[in-house]
């Protein structure tokens, strides 16, 4: 008997040690793959993408503390989106689809209580990889086989409950997991916490509204924007920071009359045209920038001219460049993708008659090898595109495309006249969306708000996005497609 004893306490202690907890380093470790397919500085050149991915992470970031917090108990399901880099076969039953960057979308919610469980849950919802996680001597079963055998509490045969009525605890918490987030729960639950943040940073919101103005009004900006969500605060500082500039180098700003300014990641001037400043700059990067804008401006003539040489040789179709759509270029990459498109034209001599696509629109991709349509009527051609395969592809379409064009409009119009419809009926300050969320899923959600009673949102900025979040501004974010 006494052997016995020994043997079974044996091998408590090799179940305990082979389950034992993540810790943090090891959560980190574990999820060095998908950091490397998620993080926001791979996405330079995708700002949707990119802004999506942050926000994200800080959500994620924000959870796995919540789990390490000793005695923490009030999870609440979390859903995120992620755009991953990788593209790999998906087996999960996770919401996937694809950007028009070509980047995979990831959507799924945790509602694990432990690091393992949902370190996890992760790695399968991006079909990553978890063999790694077995070098971290820790069972990577699913958490309620990952629980320490000396901690677990008694688990009763469900028989037992139904003879005696008791309620089964793991059932009862499996159902908590099944309901989903509704967008009235979510308020109830996180209306008190903007409404505070909102208060707080009502005085820098008018610091920002008055830098803003007396900037673009000394400088004679036509705007000035930031390309991320950046918050008040942050803003506030790079608005500062010009205004040291404006008062240090006053001459170095002659050349800015009717241009916008956007403060990114990088300094320049953008494809479309604006004065990039890069927020990690200094002010001698920024000065060289603003000495620089006669050579960008000649170089912008250069741009549109070969736009149009482009446009003749495609039949009329016009070359555009749109931001909310396009990675962030600066005008030199930019040029270079036109005249290396241009060249290739000149050696293929494609026999388009002239004028014959006029009133269509077209932009041209670097990371993309088929060419396609977009729902709002312009062509997506990549740059290395079959000539052949390119005249083929635009002569089938051009139809459509004219149809698409002519519905964008009227689609323009409908979410703007939903947008100020919402802002009046629920009393908001502001309504937005992420640049990720199309027209057609804008104008889903106002439609759907519209038939709900909401008077919590009464003097609140509200983003319609992927996911339910409290900016540190105060701002609600909800997802467009939210349940009822």
């Amino acid at each position: 008997m006494h052997d016995w004893r020994l043997c079974l306490e044996k091998v408590l202690v090799q179940c305990t040690l082979q389950s034992r907890t993540l810790s943090g380093a090891d959560a980190i470790n574990a999820l060095r793959p998908f950091y490397f397919a998620v993080h926001p500085d791979f996405f330079g050149q995708h700002p949707k993408e990119r802004e999506v991915n942050e926000n994200s992470l800080k959500r994620l970031n924000g959870y796995l503390e919540n789990l390490q917090k000793p005695g923490f108990r009030s999870f609440k399901p979390t859903q995120l989106t992620f755009y991953v880099r990788e593209r790999e076969p998906n087996s999960s039953n996770v919401q996937e689809s694809f950007s028009a960057s070509g980047f995979r979308a990831v959507s799924f919610t945790l509602h694990t209580r432990d690091l393992l469980s949902t370190v996890l849950d992760i790695l399968n919802s991006c079909s990553l990889s978890t063999e790694h996680i077995q070098s971290l001597n820790v069972n990577s079963q699913p958490h309620k086989e990952a629980k320490s055998t000396l901690n677990r509490p008694i688990k009763w045969d469900k028989t037992y409950y139904s003879f005696t009525g008791f309620k089964d605890p793991e059932e009862e918490l499996e159902q908590a997991q099944r309901v989903e987030t509704t967008l009235i729960s979510w308020l109830d639950c996180n209306e008190a916490s903007a409404v505070k943040k909102l208060k707080k940073s009502l005085p820098l919101r008018k610091e920002l509204e008055r830098l803003k103005f007396e900037l673009s009004h000394q400088l004679q900006l036509s705007d000035i924007r930031w390309q991320r969500s950046w918050g008040i605060a942050h803003r506030c500082s790079q608005l500062h920071s010009l205004g040291r500039l404006v008062q240090q180098r006053p001459e170095v700003l002659k050349n800015v009359k009717g241009r916008t300014v956007v403060f990114t990641d990088r300094s320049g001037m953008s494809a479309a045209g604006h004065i990039m400043l890069g927020t990690m700059d200094v002010h001698h990067h920024w000065t060289k920038i603003f000495e620089r804008l006669p050579n960008y401006y000649k170089l912008q003539k250069r741009l549109l001219f070969l736009e149009d040489r482009i446009s003749q040789l495609l039949g009329g179709i016009q070359v555009i460049y749109i931001e909310e759509l396009q990675p962030l270029l600066t005008l030199e990459e930019y040029y270079e993708t036109l005249d290396n498109f241009y060249n290739k034209l000149c050696d293929s001599r494609l026999p388009f008659h002239p004028r014959s696509l006029r009133g269509l629109q077209m932009i041209l991709e670097s990371d993309r090898y088929a060419p396609s349509l977009h729902e709002f009527g312009h062509f997506t051609i990549p740059t290395v595109c079959d000539p052949a395969t390119l005249q083929w592809f635009i002569f089938a379409k051009a139809q459509e495309a004219r149809e698409n064009l002519k519905r964008k409009e009227e689609m323009m119009i409908t979410e703007k006249e939903l947008i100020d419809t919402s802002t009046e009926k629920f009393s908001l300050d502001r309504l937005y969306k992420e640049p990720s969320v199309s027209s057609a899923q804008m104008i889903d959600c106002c439609k759907r708000l519209l038939e709900e009673s909401l008077p919590y949102l009464q003097g609140m900025h509200l983003c319609i996005s992927h996911f339910y979040s409290v900016l540190q501004d105060g701002d609600l974010c909800i997802p467009w497609n939210w349940k009822n």
